[in-house]
């Protein structure tokens, strides 16, 4: 914690006017840092605790899903809230604080009354997410209008960099805590210890939004809120298809996403110090490749990062067929990181690229609320396949036996993803203006693959 004063270097004057926009994206970066503190110590380890308190599939499924989807309400009601309040830092303020304060009743109330344990902590991660969603439409609008368009990528991305280190250090962190309370053989110990570190990590995120100068840049402001009459618009129609895109992927990826902290802790066996590896590796390959995805898409376009990643991310999860070495299921993950680093960045800027500034608000919030109806169908449908698929196959011979039927979830999961990605990436268009490219220049260009054309091709690239 001593050394974050110098990773993000020294808090600017706050009496320097003239500065104010950089003061606060510098601000805005670091609340970034404490946000991914309490996600990376805290949330990553929402559905280990779960299993803790011997939650079911189907309660580590709806855990994963329904806050989201009654989240997006409050997200949509934040929306509404902008047309009537002046400050956006007011709304802000009011979803940070209060996600800070849910981590003290979504600790102790499964501990008090552990017959209920699963059912509780799921009513306290709906507080939880519902507060953070509360908050989310006006810190977009604000933080995107104390960036210029054509940075955003870079800043982003930047910010999304710091993120990961800072979410990395509390992952570890936590899991060597939790090893520990787990050698003790008192586990519950464990997370009380990374859970009030993360409500003190989000009181600290909210103590640097409320030092950001709102008055530093001009105001975007939201036009009344019409849903129907937004999506109407002419110009919005490659939103739209868009957001069926990213809605249907979101279906696919969540038929599995719940389900890997199941099939690791639950049916290998892995040690919460291993989970954490695990986790660690996919954070590993987000901080490598976030700066170049970010200055990819500024440069070529997001919808172009938006390509590349979701025609990669398919495979991922159909590898956990093949294995369940430790080492193996470290680089799958790695590379895992690597790519949805792409796909999270550029999914996310390409909203604020296809929509009006004044619609921005809006627009963040439709996308989610998509987002969260597939996460929900998508987890749904994956704690099903759960239940139905066996054990075990046997095709032309061939017999595949995995630990449980989880990693058969999986691969299903991703060969709807592929198909989701054939079928829709086509639909829709860049957004914006952007440097063009070749398909076979796009390859060559991407992160963890750039490094090696150079170094076997002379550095002879097109920005040398």
């Amino acid at each position: 914690m001593v050394l974050l004063p110098i990773f993000f270097g020294d808090p600017p004057r706050m009496n320097d006017r003239a500065d104010g926009g950089e003061q606060s994206r510098r601000y805005g970066i670091r609340e970034g840092a404490f946000q991914a503190i309490m996600l990376g110590g805290g949330e990553n380890y929402l559905s280990a605790f779960a299993l803790l308190l011997h939650a079911s599939a189907f309660q580590i499924g709806l855990l994963s899903a329904l806050p989201q989807l009654i989240g997006t309400g409050t997200q949509l009601l934040s929306v509404k809230a902008l047309s009537w309040v002046r400050h956006r830092k007011s709304i802000i303020l009011t979803g940070v604080a209060g996600q800070a304060f849910v981590w003290l009743p979504l600790l102790a109330l499964p501990l008090l009354f552990p017959e209920q344990g699963p059912w509780l902590l799921i009513a306290c991660a709906v507080a939880y997410v519902a507060m953070g969603h509360f908050a989310i439409p006006a810190w977009n609008s604000l933080l995107t209008d104390l960036v210029d368009p054509n940075r955003r990528g870079a800043y982003f991305g930047h910010r999304a960099r710091v993120m990961t280190v800072s979410s990395f250090a509390a992952l570890c962190a936590a899991g060597l805590i939790l090893h520990s309370a787990e050698a003790w053989e008192q586990p519950w110990m464990g997370f009380a210890v990374i859970f009030l570190a993360a409500s003190a990590a989000r009181g600290v995120s909210a103590a640097y939004l409320a030092r950001i100068d709102e008055s530093s840049v001009p105001v975007t402001r939201e036009d009344e809120f019409r849903l129907l009459a937004f999506l109407r618009r002419e110009h919005s129609s490659n939103f739209k298809r868009f957001l069926m895109f990213s809605g249907l992927m979101h279906v696919c990826v969540l038929i599995a996403g719940p389900y890997f902290v199941v099939y690791m802790l639950r049916d290998l066996h892995f040690s919460y110090l291993e989970y954490a590896l695990w986790l660690a590796t996919g954070v590993i390959g987000q901080f490598v490749t976030l700066k170049p995805w970010g200055r990819l898409g500024d440069r070529y376009g997001n919808k172009k990062v938006v390509a590349a990643t979701a025609l990669l991310v398919p495979f991922l999860p159909m590898l956990y067929v093949l294995s369940a070495n430790l080492y193996f299921l470290l680089a799958v993950n790695f590379f895992g990181g690597a790519i949805w680093a792409g796909l999270a960045l550029g999914l996310q800027n390409y909203v604020f690229d296809a929509v009006r500034p004044e619609d921005r608000a809006k627009g963040v919030a439709i996308w989610n609320s998509v987002n969260a109806a597939g996460w929900f169908a998508g987890a749904m449908l994956g704690s099903l396949l759960a239940g139905v698929l066996p054990g075990e196959i046997a095709l032309a011979g061939l017999e595949v036996r995995p630990a449980s039927n989880l990693p058969f979830v999986f691969f299903i999961s991703g060969v709807l993803r592929l198909v989701v990605s054939l079928g829709l990436l086509r639909t829709f268009h860049e957004a914006r203006s952007v440097e063009p490219i070749s398909h076979r220049e796009l390859v060559s260009e991407l992160p963890l693959i750039k490094p090696l054309t150079e170094a076997f091709g002379g550095g002879n690239r097109r920005d040398a």
